[in-house]
């Protein structure tokens, strides 16, 4: 029942980043008292990308990641760009477009 709890918790967080953002799973982690390894688990089991919007998970590097929903990492990256995040090289400008928790 906790893994429940807290896989809640991060979605309703990840529901609070604005389009337009990314949020790293580190970042993510630390806001929700979990392990960025168990936000990643979260991520990975998310069966509605769509009103969980995954894909603005990120690296704390600012790689993009990894991404299980169908098309993979492409689809990811095409999520970012529509979502008016910037894409180079494989990673995005944190500086530019990371979400801070309050």
């Amino acid at each position: 029942m906790e893994n429940a709890k807290k896989r809640c918790i991060v979605f309703e967080m990840l529901r609070s980043v604005p389009r337009g953002c990314v949020v790293t799973y580190a970042a993510l982690a630390a806001a929700s008292g979990t392990h960025p390894r168990a936000v990643a688990a979260f991520m990975r089991g998310n069966t509605n990308p769509v009103g969980v919007p995954c894909f603005r998970v990120v690296m704390s590097d600012g790689r993009v990641g990894g991404y299980s929903a169908p098309g993979g990492l492409a689809r990811k990256e095409e999520l970012l760009k529509i979502d008016g995040i910037s894409v180079v090289e494989g990673r995005v400008d944190l500086g530019k477009y990371l979400h801070h928790f309050k």
